[in-house]
């Protein structure tokens, strides 16, 4: 019995010290981040003004990493670190491998006028025909690869259609997304002073296939030919490439606030404010989207400090119920924008609704009715 004793002793002790190792390596565990140097190889990417995008791409992305690795807890990840062709499925595969807790994508943009500014995009419908057609654009790199059309099994870059499916899976990181690339545009607009072509969404398939928060840069216009030869040049290399650098550690910074203390917000109030009034409107007639905070049985003073200070409140009584909810505007972007504020001032299970001459309706259903 006492050998017995002894030995269930050491099995306990050995599991204990196991647990404390597992426990000590997982809060160890570096922030991984896929960076993604848009075309490359056989595709150049756009050649405005006699410029190549995939070439300058790779610059911009190599200087990112330079600036994230000087993080000891930070790990690196290339989809490519040379003048290679590499697949969108592979692209996103890389970082689905790695388990990333970020994927980051630079391209340099191209347009028929004397466009400029730089943008950043996560994956969602288009709203308008431009957007549509710089996702159009990216994607009919899939036209390069063998076997496309058994890989990517019919889609095509050129239908809308295709693209309704897409945002799905990415669904549940958008929250997290939007909120790294407001933060790049914030550094682009106000350290960079560049015109801030702002958040949008658009289909995507590079984000599309990727399992973490995802956004894809925009950095300016190569057909622009100040833009350009900023872009072209090594401090315009720089200078995109530190801001992006820094919007990266300031989300990585933030989620670690968020995780110690719930209570504080991983962005301040002044820039959801902002970002909104900066960004792109995705209106719905007639409808009316709002932020569910809460229900509850007790009636509420619509006060911000009932709601961890939050304002624009209102209430509906369902039943024996109050529903809280947090904003009321037709902007689908917007309200969007403002879910990722409540949830980070502590409203984690808040989600958006929509009405319809005050009756509440399936968001779903006023989703599908996007042109």
């Amino acid at each position: 019995m006492k050998s017995k004793f002894i030995f269930q002793l050491f099995l306990f002790i050995v599991v204990a010290l196991s647990n404390s190792l597992v426990s000590e390596v997982y809060s160890q565990k570096k922030f991984v981040v896929v960076l993604d140097a848009g075309h490359g190889g056989k595709d150049p990417g756009n050649r405005g003004n006699g410029y190549k995008e995939a070439d300058i791409a790779l610059k911009i992305i190599l200087k990112i990493g330079v600036e994230l690795e000087k993080d000891q807890n930070i790990k690196v990840i290339y989809t490519r670190k040379k003048n290679v062709f590499v697949e969108l499925r592979e692209r996103a595969a890389i970082a689905n491998r790695a388990d990333a807790n970020l994927f980051v994508s630079v391209h340099c943009d191209a347009f028929t006028n004397n466009a400029y500014g730089a943008g950043t995009f996560v994956l969602g419908l288009h709203k308008s025909k431009a957007n549509f057609e710089i996702a159009k654009k990216e994607n009919e790199v899939i036209f390069l690869e063998d076997n496309y059309k058994e890989t990517y099994a019919g889609f095509d870059p050129s239908a809308p259609e295709s693209l309704i499916g897409m945002t799905l899976m990415q669904e549940e990181y958008l929250d997290q997304s939007i909120l790294l690339a407001t933060l790049v545009q914030n550094n682009f607009t106000n350290t960079l002073k560049r015109k801030n072509r702002s958040v949008k969404q658009a289909g995507f398939w590079v984000l599309h296939n990727t399992y973490m928060p995802s956004v894809l840069i925009e950095t300016g216009f190569l057909t622009n030919k100040k833009e350009g030869a900023y872009l072209n040049s090594k401090k315009g290399q720089t200078d995109m490439a530190k801001e992006i650098a820094k919007a990266i550690l300031s989300y990585r910074s933030s989620l670690s606030l968020a995780t110690e203390n719930s209570k504080n917000p991983v962005i301040e109030e002044n820039e959801i404010v902002e970002a909104i009034e900066n960004g792109e409107e995705k209106i719905y007639e007639g409808i009316t989207f709002k932020v569910q905070l809460a229900a509850s049985s007790k009636d509420l003073e619509l006060k911000p400090f009932n709601f961890k200070g939050l304002k624009e409140l209102s209430r509906n009584k369902e039943g024996g119920l109050f529903k809280y909810y947090y904003g009321d505007t037709s902007d689908y972007n917007k309200i969007q924008l403002m879910k990722t504020f409540a949830r980070e001032k502590g409203y984690s299970t808040c989600y958006i609704v929509a009405f319809k001459e005050n009756k509440k309706i399936k968001l779903t259903e006023v989703l599908q009715t996007e042109d």
